[in-house]
């Protein structure tokens, strides 16, 4: 595979939001059929959220919402089509983790795709209870300390 130029950042709203958009769309309304007053929940102003770009172009991010004090739950995790398998996804996770640390957040929550169970479960979330169907989607929750 061709050699990126890969940044992750803290996403600067609202000036970022429209490429934060433009992935989501591509990835869960295009791809997975989610409907767009699913995926557009409201709640975006109010969380942190995770961009990756290649050579300048905006192609993953992923949610942080904050629950409590304590507790956030890492949502939206999408990466375009043509740049999976190259461990953005994984980058972007532990980019959302150091997050939560830095805000001394100690458990991370997050509604994982049964398909990406083992990728998150790499990341050491481990599932809780039973799986769920979320925007016609079979799910799993799962959790991970943040903090020692």
């Amino acid at each position: 595979m061709n050699e990126i130029n890969l940044v992750i950042k803290l996403a600067q709203l609202p000036d970022e939001m429209p490429a934060i958009v433009t992935i989501r769309q591509a990835v869960f309304q295009v791809e997975q059929g989610v409907s767009a007053a699913l995926e557009f929940d409201g709640l975006d102003e109010t969380s942190d959220h995770i961009l990756a770009y290649a050579d300048g172009e905006a192609i993953g991010t992923t949610r942080i919402r904050y629950l409590d004090s304590t507790t956030a739950k890492i949502e939206r995790v999408a990466v375009l089509a043509s740049f999976r398998s190259r461990g953005i996804g994984r980058t972007m996770m532990t980019a959302a983790l150091q997050v939560l640390a830095s805000k001394n957040i100690s458990v991370a929550k997050l509604h994982a795709q049964i398909y990406a169970k083992d990728f998150y479960g790499r990341l050491g979330f481990q599932p809780v209870g039973n799986p769920f169907d979320e925007a016609g989607i079979p799910h799993i929750a799962m959790i991970r300390m943040c903090l020692d």
